[in-house]
């Protein structure tokens, strides 16, 4: 079984700020799968279902985002799944907006969230999707993880939320390096393009 948590704070204050990008995310999932995320249990809701034919389970952590990895602690613990079926979508402001990344491990980096992830399970050795929020950005970093989205951003964090839910349906179907070979490849060919583009433009 895969267990596919995404990340952000519960409560209508929170709804549809940068911070809930993993939530928005999971809902989208659930979704495209038929899966209802309705039921408490972990200190998180969570929804049980099918993607591809393969058992997953979808997580929303309730504890509030710092202390997110009490919650998937206590999930891991009762399902015994092995650290690589675990699967984290949170939102990245050090990757550029709109953008998705593929890891199969790592640091948590700077989000608090992760942090307690990898802190409570004791182990980063567990794949995540990263939605880029931007590396440029004109206030204090909690008031921008809290704030919301403005017209501008919203069409481009849709197609991110839609990619991010896409990979996440690829990771069950054909494994992590698969994902990864499609989406941060075809990100980065994007990128070039686009810069290539630009400077035809000078």
């Amino acid at each position: 079984m895969y267990i596919i948590a995404g990340l952000g704070n519960p409560g209508r204050k929170y709804e549809n700020t940068r911070h809930n990008i993993g939530f928005i995310a999971l809902d989208l999932l659930a979704e495209r799968n038929d899966i209802k995320i309705n039921k408490i249990k972990h200190k998180a809701l969570v929804g049980e279902g099918r993607i591809s034919g393969q058992k997953v389970l979808l997580v929303k952590p309730q504890t509030y985002m710092n202390l997110s990895g009490q919650s998937l602690r206590e999930v891991m613990a009762y399902y015994k799944e092995d650290i690589e079926r675990l699967i984290v979508i949170y939102d990245d402001i050090d990757i550029p907006e709109g953008t998705i990344r593929i890891r199969k491990k790592g640091s948590a980096g700077t989000h608090n969230g992760m942090r307690s992830i990898v802190y409570d399970l004791a182990s980063d050795q567990f794949p995540r999707i990263r939605i880029g929020m931007g590396m440029e950005r004109k206030s204090e970093l909690k008031d921008f993880v809290l704030g919301g989205f403005s017209k501008e951003e919203k069409g481009l964090l849709e197609g991110a939320v839609e990619k991010a839910a896409l990979a996440a349906e690829r990771i069950v179907e054909k494994g992590i390096e698969k994902a990864m070979n499609e989406y941060n490849v075809r990100q980065k060919a994007a990128g070039k393009k686009k810069e290539n583009d630009e400077k035809g433009n000078d």
